[in-house]
């Protein structure tokens, strides 16, 4: 009767597994089939971050942010004309006693009506120098005065704006961190915050290497990958949490508790990404690179390349970050260097618990050991038997 169990348990095994291998790696990958070793890479993400942050700070420290004129302040005048080119508005500044070198100059155009409009942009003025610059810009293209519009931002201003900015930034990460520690546990709550934090160094990196201008519309797209990132990470640790107890009657190594975790979630982390950036795309590429609408390249700008690095953090570095602290409790620790891999990493995310995995390869291999010595006997030779001794009556 056991015999017969344990053949129908393996023959169950060969045809899933035969199901499996003919799906493929695409198919494996959207049925949540997939056994990639996320903890034996752990260190690959781990480095190539640490790389990519010291590239990111160092970049910040040595070549600073394009700052726009709502955080440094300053003056800038939009001058409308089809044939005013940037060495034009740069002497018109020079005469005015302006340094036009230093200018910031940007042609924009309306995708919708065509009109050519010259922006520059430079540091803090008098009212009567601005106001004289504007009647230069005016006369040079043959424009009426309030033709050519101006902005004057003090840069007391965007100073009070980026000092009440660090602070919201403070006030939601510890927030964030006491409700990941009540939720789930603390260790999760600084792996989570490490990785987000990850994501918008890299992000102000990615600005700053590139020397794209950062907005008020930037920042606000900094804040959006913040909710992105810690979203995709919870998802990615309510899993693993949820493992973790499934598995806690079993000894089983931290790191295949988040192997297991991680490849069951991992579908569902892709397609949360690429649903989120399909609208961000079509907001940069039609909406900036069609429409000309230059005001939206900043904002989707700074979200793809928050949601792609959210993505990868939340796989490569809250995850690792936590296995390495678990690792550390008395529970796992015994165990900590050993973890499941390939046909026993895929059992185990398909639902097999170690425990019975084990029992299981020892009862095959003693079926399997049975056959092979029934197989090895005649049948004369199973059958036959050597006599019992008689009894010997006794004597009275």
């Amino acid at each position: 009767m056991s015999s017969t169990i344990d053949n129908d348990s393996v023959d169950t095994v060969i045809v899933d597994d035969v199901v499996r291998q003919r799906r493929g790696r695409g198919g494996r990958l959207y049925h949540g089939e997939t056994a990639v070793d996320f903890y034996g890479r752990r260190w690959w993400g781990l480095g190539i971050s640490g790389l990519l942050l010291l590239i990111s700070l160092g970049s910040i420290i040595f070549s600073g942010l394009n700052l726009s004129l709502d955080f440094k302040g300053g003056v800038s005048w939009e001058v409308p004309s089809k044939d005013l080119s940037e060495a034009d508005a740069r002497a018109v500044l020079t005469d005015n006693g302006i340094d036009g070198a230093t200018a910031k100059v940007q042609v924009l155009t309306n995708a919708d009506t065509g009109l050519r409009t010259l922006e520059v942009q430079v540091g803090e003025q008098t009212d009567a120098v601005r106001q004289k610059v504007q009647q230069a810009f005016a006369t040079k293209v043959g424009a009426s005065i309030d033709d050519v519009s101006t902005n004057s931002v003090s840069s007391t201003w965007g100073k009070t704006i980026t000092d009440k900015a660090v602070r919201a930034l403070i006030v939601f990460t510890v927030l964030v961190a006491a409700f990941i520690a009540w939720r789930l546990e603390w260790r999760m709550a600084g792996a989570a915050i490490a990785a987000m934090l990850h994501d918008v160094l890299l992000s102000v990196g990615v600005y700053s290497l590139l020397g794209f201008e950062v907005t008020p519309a930037t920042v606000v797209a900094f804040l959006t990958i913040l909710g992105f990132s810690l979203y995709d990470t919870i998802v990615v640790f309510d899993k693993v949490q949820e493992n973790q107890r499934r598995y806690s009657g079993s000894r089983i190594p931290y790191a295949d508790v988040l192997n297991v975790s991680m490849n069951q979630v991992l579908m569902r982390s892709l397609n949360t990404t690429l649903a989120a950036v399909l609208p961000v795309l079509s907001l940069l590429v039609l909406g900036s690179g069609i429409m000309g609408a230059v005001s939206l390249r900043h904002f989707a700008l700074a979200l793809l390349v928050g949601l792609l690095t959210g993505a990868y953090s939340s796989i490569f570095i809250a995850s690792p970050l936590v296995a390495i602290a678990k690792e550390r409790e008395p529970r796992y620790a015994p165990l900590r260097g050993r973890h499941a891999s390939g046909a026993e990493l895929e059992r185990l995310v398909h639902g097999a618990m170690p425990s019975s995995r084990r029992e299981a390869r020892q009862k095959v291999a003693e079926s399997s050991d049975t056959i092979a010595v029934s197989a090895a006997l005649t049948p004369e030779e199973v059958l036959s038997h050597s006599p019992r001794p008689r009894k010997k009556k006794r004597r009275t």
